[in-house]
């Protein structure tokens, strides 16, 4: 007697429709954000926002690298390791911008300030 795969068929179909779910289960959980993985893009778009690819470019590229490792991986703790380096590299990357832009403008003060004094000088004399 030749045994049919026809007596499977139903039971193919529901097999085979369990496998596709199960198998699309880890994307979509990993496709959720957590809100360390939030907090970690955030981070990296401040530290866009305050020009951190000119002034700090080395911390925000290690932030871009370890978000973009978040985001890919499907192992949760690995994710969560990353998403909090990605954070707290976007926002090194942000604070040495701003210091940056800060140090900057101080030192144009002092160049200001450095004029208006030598204004002075020559006027008094």
């Amino acid at each position: 007697m030749t045994v049919s795969f026809a007596h499977f068929r139903r039971p193919l179909h529901v097999m085979a429709a369990a496998v596709a779910a199960l198998a699309l289960v880890p994307a979509f959980a990993q496709s959720v954000p957590t809100p360390e993985l939030e907090a970690a893009v955030k981070a990296v778009q401040r530290a866009d926002q305050a020009d951190a690819d000119q002034y700090a470019p080395e911390p925000l590229a290690a932030a871009r690298q370890a978000l973009a490792q978040a985001q890919s991986t499907r192992n949760k703790k690995e994710a969560l390791d990353f998403a909090l380096r990605a954070a707290a590299d976007g926002d090194l990357a942000r604070a040495r911008s701003e210091e940056a832009v800060a140090t900057a403008e101080v030192g144009q003060r002092r160049a200001e300030i450095a004029d208006l004094q030598r204004q002075l000088g020559e006027g008094g004399r």
